[in-house]
């Protein structure tokens, strides 16, 4: 399989799943009592409202030139904490919503690769357009586990800062936001300087991907792009 194939199956996927990322925290928001999302027309599964011209579209093409590996995210959903009806419970409900969706996305992912395969082997016909359907929620896997994990990563404006501030002393929790206005700098030389941390904070992502492709192996159908 050739680079604009693989670009294919996998663009798409990683739209989704950075949408779905999103739109569970302005739903969230709105469960804790902050309409700001859905007021500003963001809660919705539009993935033309949530497109980052940088963090959407060249992002994930110079990361899949470049690297081989597609990463990028979509614009944040705006909140008001100050709305929430309990502002610390709210504050870490809605930071950890994006990553329980695409843990989410995951286990569906898994679970529909089974019953795909399944499907195609009952009805022949389809095996061809199901092998393909297959490859994509394979690739599904791998992207929401890497969404997942990266954004519990504690550095400002990460999901994982939100629930760190909460474990510090008072006096290390305001410091550590006010990091905050530096944290994309940092998030940056981490990414570009740091390739041992990140494949060791990344190495359970691997192995559960990696695990789940055995489990799915005798579902697994052939087709053109996966021989």
């Amino acid at each position: 399989m050739d680079k604009i194939q693989t670009f294919l199956l996998v663009a798409p996927v990683l739209l989704f799943s950075m949408v779905a990322h999103e739109y569970a925290h302005g739903y969230a928001a709105l469960r804790q009592g902050d309409p700001t999302a859905y007021q500003l027309g963001r809660l919705t599964w539009n993935p033309l409202k949530h497109i980052d011209p940088f963090m959407t579209i060249i992002l994930p093409i110079l990361t899949f030139m470049t690297a081989g590996v597609m990463f990028g995210g979509a614009k944040p959903v705006p909140v008001n904490p100050r709305n929430y009806r309990n502002f610390k419970r709210g504050d870490i409900i809605v930071s950890v919503a994006g990553v329980a969706t695409n843990l989410v996305l995951a286990v569906l992912s898994v679970v529909a690769v089974a019953l795909i395969g399944l499907a195609g082997r009952g009805i022949p016909a389809l095996a061809p357009s199901a092998s393909i359907l297959q490859l994509m929620l394979i690739y599904g896997i791998l992207i929401n586990l890497v969404l997942a994990f990266f954004n519990m990563i504690p550095i400002p404006p990460l999901d994982g800062s939100h629930v760190a501030k909460y474990l510090l002393p008072p006096a290390w929790a305001l410091r550590y936001e006010q990091f905050g206005r530096y944290g994309l700098i940092a998030l940056m030389l981490l990414i570009t300087l740091g390739g041992g941390i990140m494949r060791g904070f990344f190495m359970p992502i691997f192995f559960l991907h990696t695990a789940a492709v055995r489990l799915l192996l005798p579902f697994i159908l052939p087709g053109p792009w996966t021989t």
